[in-house]
Order: C-alpha cells, then structure tokens, then sequence
C-alpha cells in the first residue's frame, strides 16, 4: 500500500544514525513550526491583530473587531494544530478510511450513516446572516494558513494536501464531540442482547443503582432518597422485542465566603482520553467586542471552558441520555418502506459513498432515513434487528450563537441567557462571578420521552415511545448562591426522583463526588493550594472497603497472606509508588469478573470493558462496578453455585497474586501500581515503525483508578493501563485576581514534533503543576516569548 511505504520511508529516515540523517530529521520536523515573531500580511483581516505567544506557548490575540479576532483565531490554531483540525473534521464527516485505509472503515460507515455531516449542512442553511459572518471569518483564518503556511509533517508523511475549511466541519465536529459526550446507543444494544441471552431478571441484576445517601448534584450539600426509575418493566419489553462509549469529569466552585482570596475559586478539569497533540487548546482573546481565556477545540473558534473579564465557568457531562435506538419493521418487498400505526410509510434513502485508501471502488452505504432517523444497525456486527437512531445531536442547533453569547456574558442571568443556547450535549455549567456570586445550571437538549425510560431500543412502529419534545430551559436543575456556599458536580446523579423529568439512566458512581464533597467541607475556608491537591487526590472510597474486604479472607496460600500484609499497612492511596495500590485494585478486577462469569460465561468480557464497534470500544459498567460489588460483598446474595463469598473472594485474591506475579515477578515489594497503570500519548501515527519515538510520547506512570478524583479510567479487558479517560484539562480560576488563576494540559500547546511546545506540559501534568494564566496585558507582556503582528493585504507572505 503507498500510504505504508510512504510513512515507513519517512519513518525510517527519521531513526537512521549518522550526523546527515539526524540533521536531516531535524530540518523535516522543525520546518513546519510556524513563525511565533514578526509580521505577517494576510488578505482577509480588515486591522492589524497582535499574537502574543507566552512562554507555555499560549496565543494571546489581542485585534480591534469580532471579525479579525475570529479570522486571527482560525489562523494560529491551523498555524499549531492544522493536523488535529484535519483528523477532527475527518473523523465527523466519516472520511478517515480516505487517509488511512480499511482499518478504519467501520468508523467511518458508522458516522456516514449517523449523518453528522447531514445534520451540519442542515444547520448551515438555516444559520442567521450575522452568525454565518462570524464563522466564516474563523474559516477565512484557517484556510489563509493553509493556503500560506508550511503543512504539518503529517502531511508529507501521507502525501496530502488538505482542503479548504468550510464551516460545515466546525458543525460536523461539534456534533462529534456532543454525540461522543452523551450519545449512549452502545449500551441500549448491550442491555438488550444480554436480555436476548439471560433474561430480564438478570439484566435486572447486572444494573448499577446509584446508592440512596450518595450525593446529589443539586441542591448542593443534599443526597439521594431513591435509586432511580424502575427498568425492569423496560427490559421485558426488550425480551419481547428480541424474540419479534465516552467521557468523565470534575467541577466546583466555592464563594469568597469560603475562600481564602475573599473572593470565588472556580475549578474544572473534564476527562476525556489523551491523544498527542492534547485535545484542547490554550486561547487568550480580546477584541472591543469580547475577552475571554480558556480553552477551545482545534476547529471550533470561541472559548468553552474558562473565564472573561467579569465571569468563570466549567463544564462537566451530565450523562443525560439524548440517543434512542428504535426496532422498525421494514417492508420485506419494499425496503425503503417502513411500518408506523399498522401503516407502511416511505423513508428516504441517501447513497453514502466511501472512499478507502488503496482500494479503487468506493464503498457504498445506502442509509434509510426513518421519522427517527437514520438506521445504523448494519454497521453493529451481530445485530439482526433493524434499529435507527433518533439522538438529540442531529437536532437544530445554535453552534456560533451559544458559545459567543456564554463568553460575552457579564452576570448570572446572561450566563444563563446564553446556556439556553447551548449547542452542544447536556452539560453541568458551575459558575462563579467577580461580584462573589456562584451558581450551578444544567443546559443542553433534554428529550422527554413518552413510554420507557430509553434503555433499550423500543418500538419504533407505535407513537407510545416517542419523544414529545425538550424539557424547558426553565424546569432545567439551578442553584444560585447555595447555602452551603459551594457547587459541584462529578457526572453524579443531578436531581432526586421527586424531579419530574428523567434525565438518565445510569450516572458515574458515587465516589469522586462522595470525596471532593468531603474535602469541600473538611474546611472553613480553601485555598488555590487546596484545589491544586484536590484536582490531583487519588485516595480510594471504595478501595478502603474492598481492603476491609481482603483483610477480613484467611487465605490458606502463603502468596495471598503476603499481600495482605502490604494491605495492612495501606493509607487508602492509588499512588504511582503503591504495592497495595496493584494488589487491592487486581482483586477488585477479578472478583468482579468471576461474579459477572457466575451469570453470564463469556459473556462477560463485555462487562468488563469490550465494546461492541470501533467507535465505542470501551463498555461502559465496570466504571459503575465498584459500588455494584460492594453491595453484593455486604449483602452477600445467593450468588455462586456450591460456594460462598467468602470462597469466591478468596479465589479472587490467588488469581490476582497470580496475575501480578506473571506480569511484575516474585519481588511483591516491585508491585508498584504504577507500574501497571500508565498513561501514554499516543499520535494518530504512532502505531507506525520508526514515528512512534517521534511523535507519542509516553507511557509515564500514573495514580488514581476510575473512582478517585484524579480519574485515571481503565477497563480490565485491555489491561490496567489507562485506557479511557483522565484529566484533559485542569484549571483553577480566581476570581479575586484572573492573573492568579492556574491551567495545564496533558501535552503542549504545539501540534508539532519539533516544536518545544509539543510536550512540555507532560512532566507538569503528571505531577499536578500548573502554569500561571496571563490576563492583564502587562502581565501577558511580562511572559511573552514573542509577538507576531499579523497585517492586513500584502502578498500572504509564508509562516
């Protein structure tokens, strides 16, 4: 295939020994870094714009009108991360498999059918004139630098030039992000499979509860009278019908009353997976129009995480569920017909043509679009039902609108003006203001659902199950100024039964919330310190009973009483440098697997983390298992055939010994959970001999597990390493003085191997260090590394 020669070609120069070849590798990885000084002359820009870049490598744009902010803001984004833009819009449009060949096809048939592209040219056509000029300008921007710039090394590796920017891709791509936050079609087909394999009451069995007692999110300081809706009614009607992935985070906010500045500490770090480059991307903005500092999506212009100059938030996913999956009865002689109140009706039928690297036939998909939506069971392998989607990310949207109004707002009341707009997936906004207000406010589309509770897929030939409508921004869960004086949220269950609309089926479990609770009232006042050490706790809920739990066993083997014995002395900490930390965390992972195997066989390799398609590779219920199984460890339920608990845990605790004696060596002491539990950073081309030196970086090791405040999300059936999701992005805004607020990404600024920006921030990360977030233009002034002055017309000279 030319794309393999062409990247082990490359690849293989870059590691060649010898004084040419290395300068050589040098020159082809520091010829693409843009120029960070000087001036520039753009068509396009009305007024000159300064870029000034700090030492962390943050662009701080400082331009006279909206317009050239935004075209200012395409430009230095494409000039650092012009290869992620290229993979993101890829990715939403389902045209990877042009670039990367059959590997990636069942991703991209999938998007294909999905139709996030559809949906996005949709949005564009009806985009209102002054909203359509803001981000065309932000288009201008990026297509200057690609018609300008020197390309991204990827490019040359693949030997590709890449197209004009066009608005649809920053739609398209804000829909991925939204669908991937909230979208939770995996697990209605795993629930209804299982159903289909072992029946409702085992279903029934195997569903996480969130816990009466566990807090809440809403109001603030209060926790939970009921463990959720009913679902067992709903998984009958699975059985009936059968025989006829994701992302985490952390935020809260206390008022001056509790602060040690007098005025608001805000703190938000969202857990998505780490990639080289670093997901997101550092921005300073300010135009007479706007000002605003945090972070955005390479590819989306605006701020989505930070601060302006009167006003801080952050975000975390409030796991609302906005997909349905629906079973249709298509006409066996008609195919485009399908079944609704005992009427045929006719779908539409949209040819999707597929272009995959080395072959030269496309390959084609030819989509029924249902009143649901599209049908997207024959991209899932093993799926014999018809089943189409209806999710809230192919609804109308306010993309542009949403996230400029949120950082224009001055007050609480704009802020929440501007949520009502919010485009994207239903988020937990926490809020906090320069006048000592705080607040919290869930935003985004929320469907109300008719009969069912979405689950499972349902009937899509009735109107019973139907959606009838979005709740009301105004019934939407709210807390301003809460007597405890702090809000937080931990994707935890928001509101308690009693709230007349149901927002989700499962929630995170309860111990990241349970924890940051605690160390939010374990004192009188905090500190941007106490934040720093709360975004980077690793000390474990759960992992304290389930030592309780190990402790308690009389194992006869000598092994297992050597673990304990490291247990004994255990302070309930995931650290990196813990031998307890691997043995209590290996026998948490086998004893869950040998209750799953008890019911399920096999079967449950899809409980323990396997997906059921590429874009979802990870299942979904071992991050809700620990307080699954605490509460089969303290019942102790009629589980196990000819044996007790105590056998099981016991089993558990010699095959984990085992494991880790297989992968660490006989030395226990060397057990070190950090050893096992690693984060890499991985390049999209990483996986290619001879690049992956150049481009990833990582392992490094790494504390934490998937229920302590620093998440570290790992799914057994890939291993102990993170495998999913952890911090993306930390900051910790003060609101007494924004030159004291503090940020860093899991990567650097630069989407470039041969910048010094490009990994940077790793080390800080990993330690829970922080850079300062320049604000006032003298302080900007004081960090800077350079400024660039980007002037309009001229000859569009080279970067």
């Amino acid at each position: 295939m030319a794309l393999g020669r062409s990247i082990r070609t490359v690849g293989l120069g870059l590691v060649v020994a010898g004084g040419v070849a290395s300068a050589a590798a040098y020159y082809f990885l520091r010829r693409p870094v843009p120029k960070g000084r000087g001036r520039l002359h753009l068509q396009g820009l009305t007024a000159p714009v300064e870029v000034i870049r700090d030492r962390w490598g943050v662009p701080h744009l400082y331009a006279q009108n909206l317009r050239d902010l935004l075209f200012a803001s395409g430009y230095v984004q494409a000039q650092d991360r012009l290869w992620q833009m290229e993979l993101h819009r890829r990715r939403a449009c389902g045209t990877l498999a042009e670039l990367f060949g059959p590997r990636v096809l069942e991703i991209d048939r999938m998007i294909r059918r999905v139709g996030l592209r559809r949906a996005a040219e949709r949005e564009w056509d009806e985009t209102r004139a002054e909203n359509r000029a803001s981000l065309e300008a932000y288009c201008e921007g990026v297509n200057a630098y690609i018609e300008g710039g020197r390309l991204p090394v990827e490019f040359t590796v693949l030997r590709y030039r890449p197209q004009p920017w066009r608005p649809v891709d920053t739609l398209a791509f804000g829909r991925l992000m939204s669908w991937s936050l909230a979208g939770n079609w995996d697990d209605e087909i795993l629930r209804s499979w299982t159903v289909e394999r072992f029946g409702a009451e085992t279903m029934a069995e195997l569903e996480p509860k969130y816990q009466p007692g566990k807090p809440l999110v809403i109001p603030p300081g209060t926790e939970a009278r009921g463990s959720g809706p009913d679902f067992h009614e709903d998984y009958e009607w699975a059985a009936e019908l059968v025989m006829a992935a994701r992302a985490m985070s952390n935020n809260w906010v206390v008022a001056g009353e509790k602060s040690t500045t007098g005025k608001p500490l805000l703190a938000n770090d969202p857990h998505l997976p780490l990639t080289m480059p670093s997901l997101w991307y550092e921005m300073h903005v300010e135009s007479p129009e706007v000002k605003a500092a945090g972070v955005t999506l390479p590819g989306t212009p605006g701020v989505i995480i930070g601060h302006n100059e009167r006003i801080a938030w952050g975000v975390t996913a409030a796991m609302v569920d906005w997909d349905d999956l629906y079973v249709e009865r298509v006409n066996p002689e008609e195919p485009s017909q399908y079944e609704h109140n005992d009427e045929w009706e006719h779908g539409e039928v949209i040819r999707e043509e597929i272009k995959v690297r080395g072959r030269q036939q496309p390959v084609v998909e030819e989509v029924l679009i249902t009143r649901h939506g599209p049908v997207v069971s024959p991209c899932v392998k093993g799926e014999h039902r018809t089943l189409s989607l209806r999710s809230a990310t192919l609804e109308r949207s306010h993309n542009v609108t949403g996230i400029l109004e949120l950082m224009q707002a001055r007050n609480w009341d704009e802020f929440r003006e501007a949520l009502r707009l919010w485009p994207a997936s239903p988020q937990n906004f926490v809020y906090a203001d320069v006048d000592g207000n705080i607040g919290y406010q869930l935003a985004g589309m929320i469907p109300v659902r008719g009969k069912g509770h979405g689950v499972v897929p349902l009937p899509g030939w009735t109107d019973e199950y139907e959606w009838s409508g979005f709740v009301p921004f105004e019934e939407m869960p709210s807390a301003y100024n809460p007597p405890t004086q702090w809000a937080a949220s931990a994707n935890n269950k928001i509101a308690d039964d009693d709230y007349p609309y149901v927002l989700a089926a499962n929630y995170a479990d309860s111990p990241r919330i349970e924890r940051i609770t605690q160390l939010l009232t374990e004192k009188e006042k905090l500190s941007p310190d106490d934040f720093k050490r709360m975004q980077g706790d690793v000390y474990s809920i759960p992992g304290r009973e389930l030592a309780q739990a190990l402790l308690r066993l009389k194992p006869r083997d000598e092994w297992s009483r050597r673990a304990q014995t490291f247990v004994k002395a255990w302070d309930y900490n995931l650290a990196p440098d813990s031998v307890a930390a691997s043995i209590v965390q290996a026998f948490f992972v086998h004893l869950t697997r040998k209750a799953l195997e008890e019911k399920l066989g096999s079967w449950a390799d899809f409980y323990m983390g396997r997906g059921i398609h590429p874009l979802r590779p990870n299942g979904h219920f071992f991050y809700e298992a620990a307080s699954w199984l605490l509460e089969k460890i303290r019942e102790r339920p009629d589980w196990f055939e000819g044996k007790t608990w105590d056998a099981a845990e016991e089993e558990a605790l010699a095959s984990a010994v085992a494991e880790l004696r297989g992968l660490l060596g006989d030395d226990m002491s060397r057990w070190q959970w950090g050893r096992l539990h690693t984060q890499a950073f991985n390049h999209a081309l990483g996986d290619i001999r001879g690049l992956n030196r150049v481009l990833s970086r990582g392992p490094v090791p790494v504390g934490g597990d998937t229920n302590t405040v620093w998440q570290t999300a790992f799914t057994p059936y890939y291993g102990y390493a993170v495998n999913n999701w952890t911090a993306s992005w930390r900051q910790i805004i003060d609101l007494s003085d924004f030159n004291q607020s503090l940020a860093v990404i899991p990567g650097g600024q630069s989407g470039h191997p041969g910048s010094r920006h490009y990994a940077d921030m790793i080390e800080m990360w990993r330690t829970v260090e922080y850079h300062p977030m320049p604000w006032d233009r003298a302080e900007v002034e004081r960090q800077a590394e350079g400024l660039l002055v980007l002037e309009p017309d001229g000859d569009g000279a080279r970067t």
